[in-house]
Protein backbone atom coordinates (compact mmCIF):
# COMPACT_ATOMS: atom_id res chain seq x y z
CA UNK A 1 0.00 0.00 0.00
CA UNK A 2 1.39 3.39 -1.01
CA UNK A 3 -0.17 6.65 0.18
CA UNK A 4 0.79 10.24 -0.64
CA UNK A 5 -0.11 13.04 1.76
CA UNK A 6 -0.17 16.64 0.68
CA UNK A 7 -0.87 19.79 2.66
CA UNK A 8 0.99 22.07 4.99
CA UNK A 9 2.32 25.56 5.03
CA UNK A 10 1.32 25.64 8.70
CA UNK A 11 1.20 23.05 11.45
CA UNK A 12 -2.60 23.10 11.42
CA UNK A 13 -2.62 21.44 8.01
CA UNK A 14 0.46 19.26 8.47
CA UNK A 15 0.09 17.62 11.88
CA UNK A 16 -3.30 15.94 11.20
CA UNK A 17 -1.76 14.37 8.10
CA UNK A 18 1.18 13.08 10.14
CA UNK A 19 -1.29 11.62 12.63
CA UNK A 20 -3.05 9.57 9.94
CA UNK A 21 0.29 8.54 8.40
CA UNK A 22 1.42 7.26 11.80
CA UNK A 23 -1.83 5.31 12.21
CA UNK A 24 -1.51 3.67 8.80
CA UNK A 25 2.08 2.63 9.49
CA UNK A 26 1.15 1.25 12.91
CA UNK A 27 -1.53 -0.93 11.30
CA UNK A 28 0.39 -1.87 8.17
CA UNK A 29 4.17 -1.54 8.66
CA UNK A 30 4.74 -2.26 4.97
CA UNK A 31 2.83 0.87 3.97
CA UNK A 32 4.91 3.33 1.94
CA UNK A 33 4.16 6.94 2.88
CA UNK A 34 5.28 10.04 0.98
CA UNK A 35 4.56 13.73 1.47
CA UNK A 36 4.34 16.49 -1.13
CA UNK A 37 4.87 20.07 0.04
CA UNK A 38 6.82 23.25 -0.61
CA UNK A 39 10.29 24.16 0.58
CA UNK A 40 8.94 27.25 2.37
CA UNK A 41 6.33 25.48 4.49
CA UNK A 42 6.70 23.93 7.92
CA UNK A 43 6.59 20.52 6.25
CA UNK A 44 10.09 21.05 4.84
CA UNK A 45 11.69 20.80 8.27
CA UNK A 46 9.14 18.71 10.22
CA UNK A 47 8.39 15.83 7.83
CA UNK A 48 12.03 14.62 7.57
CA UNK A 49 12.32 14.80 11.36
CA UNK A 50 9.32 12.47 11.56
CA UNK A 51 11.09 9.96 9.32
CA UNK A 52 8.99 10.41 6.18
CA UNK A 53 10.07 11.13 2.61
CA UNK A 54 8.97 14.45 1.14
CA UNK A 55 8.99 15.78 -2.41
CA UNK A 56 8.81 19.50 -3.14
CA UNK A 57 6.73 21.36 -5.71
CA UNK A 58 6.04 24.98 -6.62
CA UNK A 59 3.14 26.71 -4.92
CA UNK A 60 1.98 30.01 -3.47
CA UNK A 61 -1.12 31.18 -1.64
CA UNK A 62 -3.52 33.69 -3.17
CA UNK A 63 -5.28 35.05 -0.07
CA UNK A 64 -4.43 38.69 0.56
CA UNK A 65 -2.31 38.98 -2.58
CA UNK A 66 -2.39 41.82 -5.13
CA UNK A 67 -3.48 41.17 -8.71
CA UNK A 68 0.14 40.65 -9.68
CA UNK A 69 0.66 38.34 -6.72
CA UNK A 70 -2.42 36.29 -7.62
CA UNK A 71 -1.25 36.02 -11.22
CA UNK A 72 2.10 34.74 -10.02
CA UNK A 73 0.34 32.25 -7.72
CA UNK A 74 -1.75 30.88 -10.60
CA UNK A 75 1.37 30.38 -12.72
CA UNK A 76 3.03 28.67 -9.74
CA UNK A 77 -0.04 26.41 -9.41
CA UNK A 78 0.18 25.36 -13.04
CA UNK A 79 3.85 24.55 -12.59
CA UNK A 80 2.99 22.66 -9.39
CA UNK A 81 0.42 20.53 -11.23
CA UNK A 82 3.04 19.49 -13.79
CA UNK A 83 5.54 18.72 -11.02
CA UNK A 84 2.93 16.80 -9.00
CA UNK A 85 1.91 14.77 -12.04
CA UNK A 86 5.54 13.79 -12.58
CA UNK A 87 5.88 12.75 -8.91
CA UNK A 88 2.64 10.72 -8.90
CA UNK A 89 3.64 9.04 -12.16
CA UNK A 90 6.85 7.92 -10.48
CA UNK A 91 5.36 6.91 -7.11
CA UNK A 92 2.13 5.31 -8.41
CA UNK A 93 0.22 5.81 -5.13
CA UNK A 94 -2.93 3.88 -4.26
CA UNK A 95 -4.47 7.03 -2.77
CA UNK A 96 -3.74 10.72 -2.15
CA UNK A 97 -4.75 12.49 1.08
CA UNK A 98 -5.08 16.28 1.00
CA UNK A 99 -4.95 17.96 4.39
CA UNK A 100 -5.65 21.53 3.26
CA UNK A 101 -3.84 24.71 2.39
CA UNK A 102 -2.68 25.96 -1.00
CA UNK A 103 0.07 23.30 -0.99
CA UNK A 104 -2.53 20.57 -1.51
CA UNK A 105 -4.22 22.01 -4.60
CA UNK A 106 -1.74 20.97 -7.30
CA UNK A 107 -1.16 17.37 -6.07
CA UNK A 108 -4.89 16.74 -5.62
CA UNK A 109 -5.64 18.01 -9.13
CA UNK A 110 -2.83 15.84 -10.48
CA UNK A 111 -4.24 12.83 -8.60
CA UNK A 112 -7.67 13.45 -10.13
CA UNK A 113 -6.15 13.68 -13.60
CA UNK A 114 -4.46 10.32 -12.99
CA UNK A 115 -7.66 8.72 -11.57
CA UNK A 116 -6.07 8.19 -8.16
CA UNK A 117 -8.58 8.11 -5.26
CA UNK A 118 -8.59 11.27 -3.13
CA UNK A 119 -9.46 11.85 0.52
CA UNK A 120 -9.63 15.39 1.91
CA UNK A 121 -9.28 16.38 5.56
CA UNK A 122 -10.97 19.58 6.77
CA UNK A 123 -10.02 20.80 10.24
CA UNK A 124 -12.12 23.96 10.63
CA UNK A 125 -15.77 24.79 11.17
CA UNK A 126 -15.68 27.02 8.08
CA UNK A 127 -13.69 25.15 5.43
CA UNK A 128 -10.83 26.75 3.54
CA UNK A 129 -11.18 27.69 -0.12
CA UNK A 130 -8.78 24.99 -1.24
CA UNK A 131 -10.81 22.14 0.23
CA UNK A 132 -14.11 23.62 -0.94
CA UNK A 133 -12.78 23.65 -4.48
CA UNK A 134 -11.09 20.26 -4.31
CA UNK A 135 -14.10 18.50 -2.77
CA UNK A 136 -15.59 18.29 -6.28
CA UNK A 137 -12.69 16.04 -7.27
CA UNK A 138 -12.45 14.00 -4.06
CA UNK A 139 -13.89 10.59 -3.28
CA UNK A 140 -14.37 11.45 0.41
CA UNK A 141 -14.17 14.48 2.69
CA UNK A 142 -13.39 14.03 6.39
CA UNK A 143 -14.73 16.87 8.53
CA UNK A 144 -14.26 17.88 12.16
CA UNK A 145 -17.51 19.74 12.86
CA UNK A 146 -21.11 19.16 11.78
CA UNK A 147 -21.33 22.81 10.74
CA UNK A 148 -18.95 22.05 7.85
CA UNK A 149 -21.46 19.76 6.13
CA UNK A 150 -23.12 22.63 4.26
CA UNK A 151 -19.92 23.33 2.31
CA UNK A 152 -19.35 19.88 0.77
CA UNK A 153 -21.22 17.31 -1.37
CA UNK A 154 -23.31 15.44 1.19
CA UNK A 155 -22.63 11.95 -0.16
CA UNK A 156 -18.86 12.43 0.27
CA UNK A 157 -18.90 13.61 3.90
CA UNK A 158 -17.49 11.61 6.80
CA UNK A 159 -17.68 13.16 10.30
CA UNK A 160 -14.41 11.89 11.78
CA UNK A 161 -13.04 14.66 13.98
CA UNK A 162 -9.59 16.20 13.57
CA UNK A 163 -6.71 13.71 14.01
CA UNK A 164 -4.23 14.27 16.81
CA UNK A 165 -0.88 12.51 16.87
CA UNK A 166 -0.88 9.55 19.23
CA UNK A 167 2.24 10.81 20.98
CA UNK A 168 0.42 14.04 21.93
CA UNK A 169 -1.92 11.96 24.08
CA UNK A 170 1.00 10.15 25.74
CA UNK A 171 3.42 12.93 26.58
CA UNK A 172 5.47 12.39 29.72
CA UNK A 173 5.38 15.03 32.45
CA UNK A 174 8.69 13.88 33.91
CA UNK A 175 10.39 13.87 30.51
CA UNK A 176 8.97 17.32 29.76
CA UNK A 177 10.27 18.79 33.01
CA UNK A 178 13.78 17.57 32.20
CA UNK A 179 13.65 18.39 28.50
CA UNK A 180 12.58 22.01 28.99
CA UNK A 181 14.54 22.63 32.20
CA UNK A 182 11.43 23.37 34.27
CA UNK A 183 10.62 22.94 37.95
CA UNK A 184 8.13 20.33 39.16
CA UNK A 185 7.16 22.65 42.03
CA UNK A 186 5.70 25.44 39.89
CA UNK A 187 2.56 25.77 37.77
CA UNK A 188 3.41 25.97 34.07
CA UNK A 189 1.90 28.24 31.42
CA UNK A 190 2.51 27.09 27.85
CA UNK A 191 2.39 29.99 25.38
CA UNK A 192 2.50 29.63 21.60
CA UNK A 193 0.99 31.31 18.57
CA UNK A 194 1.06 28.44 16.11
CA UNK A 195 3.96 27.05 14.12
CA UNK A 196 5.08 30.53 13.02
CA UNK A 197 4.60 32.28 16.34
CA UNK A 198 2.30 35.28 16.88
CA UNK A 199 3.65 38.77 17.50
CA UNK A 200 0.52 40.10 19.21
CA UNK A 201 0.56 37.23 21.72
CA UNK A 202 4.29 37.64 22.27
CA UNK A 203 3.95 41.37 22.94
CA UNK A 204 0.96 40.92 25.25
CA UNK A 205 2.77 38.21 27.20
CA UNK A 206 5.78 40.48 27.69
CA UNK A 207 3.48 43.28 28.89
CA UNK A 208 1.67 40.84 31.20
CA UNK A 209 4.84 39.98 33.12
CA UNK A 210 4.74 43.24 35.08
CA UNK A 211 1.22 42.46 36.28
CA UNK A 212 2.16 38.87 37.12
CA UNK A 213 5.03 39.84 39.43
CA UNK A 214 3.03 38.96 42.58
CA UNK A 215 2.93 35.28 41.48
CA UNK A 216 6.47 35.18 40.12
CA UNK A 217 7.50 32.52 42.64
CA UNK A 218 4.55 30.27 41.81
CA UNK A 219 4.59 30.12 38.02
CA UNK A 220 6.92 29.32 35.12
CA UNK A 221 6.54 29.69 31.37
CA UNK A 222 7.28 27.58 28.33
CA UNK A 223 7.01 29.97 25.39
CA UNK A 224 7.27 29.28 21.65
CA UNK A 225 7.89 32.63 20.00
CA UNK A 226 8.64 32.02 16.33
CA UNK A 227 11.95 33.20 14.91
CA UNK A 228 11.22 36.95 14.69
CA UNK A 229 10.47 37.65 18.39
CA UNK A 230 12.71 35.08 20.04
CA UNK A 231 15.45 37.36 21.42
CA UNK A 232 13.04 40.09 22.45
CA UNK A 233 10.78 37.72 24.41
CA UNK A 234 13.64 35.78 26.02
CA UNK A 235 15.21 39.04 27.22
CA UNK A 236 11.91 40.19 28.73
CA UNK A 237 11.55 37.06 30.89
CA UNK A 238 15.16 37.37 32.00
CA UNK A 239 14.86 41.08 32.83
CA UNK A 240 11.69 40.49 34.87
CA UNK A 241 13.23 37.54 36.73
CA UNK A 242 10.68 34.91 35.70
CA UNK A 243 11.50 31.23 35.39
CA UNK A 244 10.94 30.57 31.68
CA UNK A 245 12.10 28.44 28.79
CA UNK A 246 11.81 30.39 25.54
CA UNK A 247 12.34 28.83 22.12
CA UNK A 248 11.55 29.74 18.51
CA UNK A 249 9.85 26.40 17.89
CA UNK A 250 8.84 23.42 20.04
CA UNK A 251 9.25 20.09 18.28
CA UNK A 252 8.36 18.03 21.37
CA UNK A 253 4.74 19.22 21.70
CA UNK A 254 3.67 16.05 23.52
CA UNK A 255 5.95 16.90 26.42
CA UNK A 256 4.99 20.58 26.21
CA UNK A 257 1.32 19.74 26.71
CA UNK A 258 2.20 17.22 29.41
CA UNK A 259 3.88 19.85 31.60
CA UNK A 260 1.31 22.61 30.93
CA UNK A 261 -1.28 23.60 33.53
CA UNK A 262 -2.61 26.42 31.31
CA UNK A 263 -2.27 26.98 27.56
CA UNK A 264 -2.26 30.40 25.87
CA UNK A 265 -2.62 29.99 22.11
CA UNK A 266 -4.29 30.84 18.84
CA UNK A 267 -7.48 28.96 17.97
CA UNK A 268 -6.55 26.92 14.92
CA UNK A 269 -8.47 23.67 14.67
CA UNK A 270 -5.45 21.42 15.25
CA UNK A 271 -4.40 23.40 18.32
CA UNK A 272 -7.93 23.08 19.73
CA UNK A 273 -8.00 19.34 19.02
CA UNK A 274 -4.70 18.92 20.89
CA UNK A 275 -5.89 21.07 23.80
CA UNK A 276 -9.08 19.00 24.08
CA UNK A 277 -7.47 15.58 23.79
CA UNK A 278 -4.96 16.54 26.51
CA UNK A 279 -7.62 18.24 28.64
CA UNK A 280 -5.79 21.55 29.11
CA UNK A 281 -7.47 24.74 30.39
CA UNK A 282 -6.81 27.38 27.76
CA UNK A 283 -6.87 31.06 26.94
CA UNK A 284 -7.58 31.32 23.22
CA UNK A 285 -6.73 34.36 21.10
CA UNK A 286 -8.13 33.79 17.58
CA UNK A 287 -6.04 35.00 14.67
CA UNK A 288 -8.08 37.95 13.35
CA UNK A 289 -7.13 37.50 9.70
CA UNK A 290 -7.95 33.80 9.40
CA UNK A 291 -10.07 32.94 6.36
CA UNK A 292 -13.77 33.48 7.07
CA UNK A 293 -12.82 34.29 10.67
CA UNK A 294 -12.81 30.56 11.32
CA UNK A 295 -10.54 30.77 14.39
CA UNK A 296 -13.07 32.93 16.21
CA UNK A 297 -15.80 30.41 15.36
CA UNK A 298 -13.56 27.58 16.59
CA UNK A 299 -12.79 29.36 19.89
CA UNK A 300 -16.40 30.30 20.56
CA UNK A 301 -17.40 26.64 20.46
CA UNK A 302 -15.02 25.84 23.33
CA UNK A 303 -15.86 29.02 25.22
CA UNK A 304 -19.60 28.23 25.13
CA UNK A 305 -18.82 24.79 26.54
CA UNK A 306 -16.82 26.40 29.38
CA UNK A 307 -13.72 24.58 28.18
CA UNK A 308 -11.76 27.75 27.35
CA UNK A 309 -11.49 31.52 27.77
CA UNK A 310 -11.44 33.65 24.63
CA UNK A 311 -9.79 37.06 24.17
CA UNK A 312 -10.29 38.82 20.83
CA UNK A 313 -7.02 39.94 19.27
CA UNK A 314 -8.13 43.60 19.24
CA UNK A 315 -8.88 43.36 22.97
CA UNK A 316 -5.57 41.71 23.81
CA UNK A 317 -3.08 43.56 26.00
CA UNK A 318 -0.84 42.73 28.93
CA UNK A 319 -3.37 43.66 31.60
CA UNK A 320 -6.20 41.57 30.14
CA UNK A 321 -3.99 38.56 29.50
CA UNK A 322 -2.48 38.74 32.99
CA UNK A 323 -5.97 38.88 34.56
CA UNK A 324 -7.04 35.68 32.82
CA UNK A 325 -3.78 33.89 33.63
CA UNK A 326 -3.99 34.99 37.27
CA UNK A 327 -7.62 33.85 37.54
CA UNK A 328 -6.77 30.37 36.30
CA UNK A 329 -3.61 30.10 38.38
CA UNK A 330 -5.49 30.85 41.58
CA UNK A 331 -8.54 28.65 40.97
CA UNK A 332 -7.79 24.92 40.99
CA UNK A 333 -11.48 24.04 40.72
CA UNK A 334 -11.95 26.21 37.64
CA UNK A 335 -9.02 24.49 35.95
CA UNK A 336 -10.47 21.08 36.81
CA UNK A 337 -13.85 22.09 35.39
CA UNK A 338 -12.30 23.37 32.16
CA UNK A 339 -10.28 20.18 31.86
CA UNK A 340 -13.46 18.09 32.18
CA UNK A 341 -15.28 20.01 29.44
CA UNK A 342 -12.24 20.03 27.14
CA UNK A 343 -11.90 16.26 27.37
CA UNK A 344 -15.62 15.83 26.65
CA UNK A 345 -15.15 17.68 23.35
CA UNK A 346 -12.18 15.56 22.21
CA UNK A 347 -12.28 13.03 19.37
CA UNK A 348 -9.29 10.79 20.20
CA UNK A 349 -10.22 8.19 17.56
CA UNK A 350 -10.22 10.58 14.57
CA UNK A 351 -6.98 9.22 13.06
CA UNK A 352 -8.33 5.67 13.32
CA UNK A 353 -11.56 6.66 11.54
CA UNK A 354 -9.70 8.28 8.67
CA UNK A 355 -7.25 5.36 8.42
CA UNK A 356 -10.27 3.02 8.17
CA UNK A 357 -11.64 5.09 5.31
CA UNK A 358 -8.28 5.24 3.51
CA UNK A 359 -7.81 1.47 3.83
CA UNK A 360 -11.36 0.84 2.60
CA UNK A 361 -10.98 3.03 -0.49
CA UNK A 362 -7.64 1.43 -1.36
CA UNK A 363 -9.13 -2.06 -1.00
CA UNK A 364 -12.04 -1.04 -3.23
CA UNK A 365 -9.66 0.33 -5.88
CA UNK A 366 -7.51 -2.80 -5.79
CA UNK A 367 -10.61 -4.98 -6.16
CA UNK A 368 -11.77 -2.95 -9.18
CA UNK A 369 -8.36 -3.29 -10.80
CA UNK A 370 -8.40 -7.06 -10.24
CA UNK A 371 -11.84 -7.27 -11.84
CA UNK A 372 -10.69 -5.25 -14.84
CA UNK A 373 -7.71 -7.55 -15.33
CA UNK A 374 -9.96 -10.61 -15.06
CA UNK A 375 -12.51 -9.33 -17.56
CA UNK A 376 -9.73 -8.02 -19.84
Amino acid sequence: MRVVFTGGGTGGHLFPALSVADELLMRHPQTEVFFIGTERGIEARVVPREGYNIRFISGEGVVGKSFLGKTKAVLSLLKGIVESNRILKELKPDLVVGSGGYVSVAPVIAAWLRSVPIVLMEQNTIPGKANRLLSRLADAVCITYQESMAYFPFHKIHLTGNPVRERIKRGSYEAGIKLFGLSDRLLTVLVFGGSRGASSINRAMVEALAYLSPVKEDVQFLHQTGEADYRFVRAAYQDMGFHATVTPFIYQMAEAYAVADIVVARAGATTLSEICVTGKPSILIPYPHAASDHQRVNAEKLMKMKAAVMIADDELDGRRLSEEIMRLLKDDELRKEMRKWALSFARPDAAKRIADLVSSLISLRQEKMRCLKTTG
